[in-house]
């Protein structure tokens, strides 16, 4: 009976130690990524599954200052793709590296049914408008870029990440919102963008870094690439 238990013990310190802090998980690689990479990130996933035979990426796409704390509480995660480096910052000391940029665009319906030309427009109190929630990435850039216009908004609705703000637009339950222009793109025909000058003042950076050895600094360098530029230029991101 004792030779069977220290047996199971030993096996069990084994298991343990494959699964070690610090180590990819065998044949999954796990990405936590800020919501407004949605649609870049799940077509690099796909090309990186097809370039590494065996190995599975999972996604956890959401708010940058969600995932951050989903990972300082020790959410098992092999790279962080974030929208801030604050949030980063707040995740890992991790070395992480800029690979995207993006700004904000007001988002109307398409028929525009409030008139919105202009970012002083939303100060209008019969124009209701969705903002992120200011402590996650678009939500402090909005109000980046609403200090420096000298424009003050009274959201009808704060959302969690950039892609529950733009829903709001959708479908029609506001007449506008701030979101990142690569969202605007990825939503062409169901609303409109409208550019404007402040928003260059509110620029993010994307940090990456890459949480564990192994594939998750490969994704890392597919993300860098000139294919991954290539993607993300395409979907309205600046790439450094």
């Amino acid at each position: 009976m004792f030779r069977r238990l220290s047996l199971l013990l030993a096996a069990t310190v084994v298991v343990l130690a494959g699964c070690a802090p610090g180590e990819a998980r065998d044949g999954e690689l796990t990405v936590f990524a800020a919501a407004s990479l949605t649609g870049t990130f799940t077509e690099l996933g796909a090309a990186f599954e097809a370039e590494h035979p065996g190995v599975r990426v999972r996604f956890n796409f959401g708010s940058s200052a969600t995932l951050a704390q989903q990972i300082a509480q020790g959410a098992p995660v092999d790279v962080f793709a974030s929208a801030s480096p604050a949030t980063m910052k707040a995740a890992t000391d991790a070395k992480a590296v800029t690979f995207a940029r993006n700004r904000l665009r007001i988002a109307v319906p398409v028929a525009n049914p409030a008139g919105v030309d202009e970012l002083a427009d939303l100060a209008d109190p019969r124009v209701k408008v969705a903002l992120c929630a200011e402590q996650v990435p678009c939500g402090a850039a909005a109000v980046k870029a609403l200090e420096s216009a000298g424009v003050k908004v009274t959201p009808v609705t704060l959302e969690r990440d950039v892609k529950a703000t733009l829903t709001k637009v959708e479908l029609g339950e506001v007449d506008a919102a701030l979101v990142y222009r690569t969202d605007v793109a990825a939503a062409a025909g169901r609303v409109t963008g409208i550019d404007f000058p402040e928003a260059a003042q509110a620029v993010n950076d994307y940090p990456i870094a890459a949480l564990t050895a192994g594939p998750a600094a490969e994704f890392v360098e597919l993300v860098r690439s000139e294919r991954g530029r290539d993607v993300l230029t395409r979907a309205g991101f600046e790439v450094p």
